[in-house]
């Protein structure tokens, strides 16, 4: 007898990830989502600044609103909640955000491999044309849980894309 599980709901699961851990510290908000992408919203606070006399969000926080979207963009793709871990994110800061402006963060899962995922984002405020930052990354996808000694079995595990890591 097989388990069916659900497959990934990024609004749903943006329920729990905006409640708890540092998503939840910083605020995150889900807006919105696609079959590849997921768009979540750091909201402007004065605790978040990145210096005393100006009015803009530190990059730090931004840099969390895109991995979480990252990681978020990366299990709905995969349709599955399996583990992952970042392994590379390049963040190309373009223009520091407006003063007291939120910043909303669109990550698109554009490739999965066996063992891999790449994703690439716009972060703005406002205006995706204008943007604060673009990012490129690369997570891995974990296939054993050590802590029971098995190899989950996931949509990505058996990936028919050929992409070079059979």
């Amino acid at each position: 007898m097989t388990k069916e599980t659900a497959k990934f709901d990024p609004a749903q699961a943006a329920t729990f990830f905006t409640r708890h851990g540092h998503s939840g510290w910083l605020d995150l908000a889900y807006r919105d989502n696609g079959e590849n992408w997921v768009e979540l919203e750091l909201p402007w606070r004065e605790d978040l600044l990145g210096e005393e006399d100006r009015q803009v969000l530190a990059s730090g926080p931004i840099i969390s609103l895109m991995d979480m979207a990252s990681g978020m963009a990366i299990w709905t793709t995969m349709g599955d909640f399996t583990p992952i871990a970042t392994l590379d994110l390049r963040v190309d800061y373009q223009r520091p955000a407006r003063e007291r402006a939120a910043v909303i963060g669109r990550v698109e899962c554009y490739r999965t491999t066996r063992s891999a995922a790449f994703v690439r984002g716009v972060a703005h405020d406002g205006d995706p044309d204008d943007p604060v930052a673009h990012i490129a990354g690369v997570f891995m996808t974990i296939q054993r849980d050590s802590r029971k000694g098995k190899v989950p079995v996931t949509a990505a595990s058996g990936s028919e894309a050929g992409t070079g890591d059979e």
